[in-house]
């Protein structure tokens, strides 16, 4: 009988790639997103269920999770992976938007998280994978709450393995590193405060970079692939970095001091 894999934030980017690998690999796919209406391609697949889920609204969460038990029967993985970037300097950045940050990468993920726990505790049986990023374990200018999230993400996931091993619910943290996805032009929210010129010269030197790793960075596909091989390795490891060089640079943030960390980061990112 076929697996049943859940993901969230499913009409683009990672989230669509992971779609199509799982039901190419004879999985059964619930593909959620706010606007199920855009992703009519994947609505054609055979055992790919298209259900609307905003991560925002916590009374979306379980209508979809109902209708895709009532579709399957049951799932076996789930895929947090809805989210979105706040890019731009700290101070620029409306509480509103912060909020809407956290509301989107963190708060929703629990709560998806949380609705999931009483079907795999009962089944004694489920992979959690959630998406992190290198952002989670490194800092890069310009993305203050888009990083926070991000650690949040780790600190959660880190911690919930202990308490969910007893039930057999094992829990994964998905690092990649720049993808090439829309997340660099629809996807992130530019922080501009009108009246506030005082980091213009400084976001003029970064935002090229960070557009520029957008570009060159590897395919959604990439992280796509790692994700699966987290769904059925069997394993206890946690974390997977994905795509890229993103191994590499969350090795040297382990082993490098925080001075010499930061002075790569500044050479790297910050353009005179």
């Amino acid at each position: 009988m076929p697996k049943t894999v859940f993901i969230t934030g499913a009409s683009t980017g990672i989230g669509y790639a992971t779609v199509q690998l799982f039901h190419q690999n004879g999985w059964n796919v619930v593909a959620t997103m706010r606007s199920p209406e855009k992703a009519a391609d994947l609505a054609q697949l055979d055992n790919v269920l298209c259900l609307p889920l905003d991560v925002t609204d916590f009374s979306s969460i379980q209508p979809a999770i109902d209708a895709a038990l009532a579709r399957f029967s049951a799932i076996d993985v789930l895929v947090n992976n809805a989210g979105y970037g706040l890019i731009g300097a700290f101070e620029a950045c409306t509480a509103e938007q912060i909020q809407r940050q956290f509301a989107t990468n963190v708060f929703g993920l629990m709560e998806v998280t949380r609705a999931f726990l009483p079907h795999f505790r009962d089944r004694r049986s489920g992979v959690i994978i959630n998406i992190s990023s290198i952002g989670g374990l490194t800092g890069f200018p310009l993305y203050s709450p888009y990083h926070s999230t991000k650690w949040a993400v780790e600190g959660f996931t880190d911690s919930l393995q202990y308490e969910l091993e007893p039930f057999n619910i094992r829990v994964k943290l998905i690092e990649p590193g720049p993808i090439k996805t829309d997340f660099y032009t629809r996807s992130p929210d530019i922080a501009q405060q009108p009246g506030l010129t005082a980091y213009d010269s400084f976001v003029a030197k970064v935002m090229p970079t960070m557009t520029k790793a957008g570009e060159t960075g590897s395919l959604p596909e990439v992280t796509a692939a790692v994700i699966f091989q987290a769904a059925i390795d069997g394993s206890d490891r946690l974390r997977y970095p994905a795509g890229g060089n993103a191994g590499l640079l969350l090795l040297l943030r382990k082993l490098l001091p925080d001075s010499l960390f930061s002075a790569i980061v500044r050479a790297t990112t910050i353009k005179s």
